[in-house]
C-alpha cells in the first residue's frame, strides 16, 4: 500500500494496527512479524523529515503472560530510523472487565507510541484547565521552581489563557458507536487530540489501517488532508461513508 504514496509526503500518521491475534477483523488479512516489518519500513519511507507516527497498540496474553509485541515493534521502528519521542498511555474508563482466571488486574490501558522522523516539526501541546491546589502545594512549587510555575503556559490550544499542559496519560472512553459495525473503532477525541497535537492545518494525515475511518473524519474536520488504506471491503465502506459526511460538513 505504501508504494502508491509519494516518498517523504506524510506529515502525521495516526493508526492502530491489528493487536496480535486479539481480533479477526472479518478474517480479511494475515498479520504477523513480516507484515509489520513491511509497514514499519513503509512508514519510514513516506513520512516527511520532522513528521510523526502515532502507533496505538496493545498486547495479547499467552499462558497468563503478555506477548510484549508492542515493545518489539517499537524496537523495530527504532531500527528503521524513527526516534521514540514518547510512550503515552490511553486509559479507558469504560474498559471491559477481565476474567479472574487471568491471575492479574484488569487491563485499562493501551500504549500510544509517538515516533518521529528526525526532530518533530510540530508539537502543539494541548493545555487543559489546572486543578485547584492547596496553599501548601502552591508554596512547594514556588520553592521548587524558583517562583516560576513551569506547569502553566499559554499554549496554542489554550485560547490565550493560562492552563496546565496535559500529561502523557490520556483518559478517553473507547470509540464504540451504536450502529457502527466495527469491533474496535477509534475514539474520535483520541484521533482529534493527536491530530491537533502533531500537525497543522493543511498537513497530510495517513491511516494505513483505516478501519471505520475515524482518523480520516477528524483530519478533515480539522482542515487536514487525508490518505487512508483499508483491506476489508465492509470496513472500507463504513469509513468512506463517514469521511464523505465529514467532507460535506466542512463545505457547509
Amino acid at each position: 500500500m505504501f508504494n502508491e504514496i509519494e516518498e517523504d509526503s506524510i506529515d502525521l500518521t495516526v493508526t492502530s494496527p491489528p493487536y496480535d491475534s486479539l481480533r479477526s477483523y472479518n478474517n480479511s488479512s494475515t498479520w504477523g512479524w513480516a507484515e509489520f516489518c513491511g509497514v514499519a519500513s513503509g512508514l519510514w519511507r513516506v513520512t516527511k523529515p520532522g513528521g510523526v507516527v502515532v502507533w496505538v497498540v496493545g498486547d495479547t496474553t499467552n499462558k497468563f503472560c503478555e506477548s510484549l509485541t508492542s515493545f518489539m515493534q517499537v524496537s523495530q521502528f527504532n531500527k528503521c530510523g524513527f526516534n521514540i519521542l514518547d510512550t503515552m498511555i490511553w486509559e479507558k474508563p469504560n474498559y471491559a472487565p477481565g476474567y479472574p482466571t487471568l491471575r492479574r488486574y484488569d487491563n485499562v490501558f493501551e500504549y500510544m507510541f509517538i515516533l518521529s522522523k528526525e526532530k518533530p516539526k510540530n508539537h502543539n501541546l494541548i493545555c487543559d484547565k489546572p486543578k485547584k491546589e492547596s496553599s501548601k502545594q502552591r508554596a512547594k512549587y514556588k520553592t521548587s521552581y524558583a517562583k516560576q510555575d513551569i506547569r502553566i503556559e499559554k499554549g496554542p490550544t489554550a485560547n490565550g489563557q493560562s492552563f496546565c499542559r496535559r500529561t502523557n496519560v490520556w483518559k478517553i472512553p473507547n470509540g464504540q458507536i451504536r450502529g457502527l459495525n466495527h469491533p474496535a473503532p477509534f475514539p474520535e477525541k483520541l484521533a482529534h487530540d493527536h491530530i491537533i497535537s502533531w500537525s497543522n492545518e493543511g498537513d497530510t494525515i495517513l491511516d494505513p489501517f483505516m478501519g471505520s475511518g475515524t482518523t480520516g473524519k477528524m483530519a478533515l474536520l480539522n482542515n487536514r488532508k487525508f490518505i487512508g488504506c483499508e483491506i476489508d471491503t465492509e470496513y472500507f465502506q463504513i469509513a468512506k461513508d463517514r469521511i464523505e459526511s465529514a467532507q460535506a460538513e466542512t463545505k457547509d
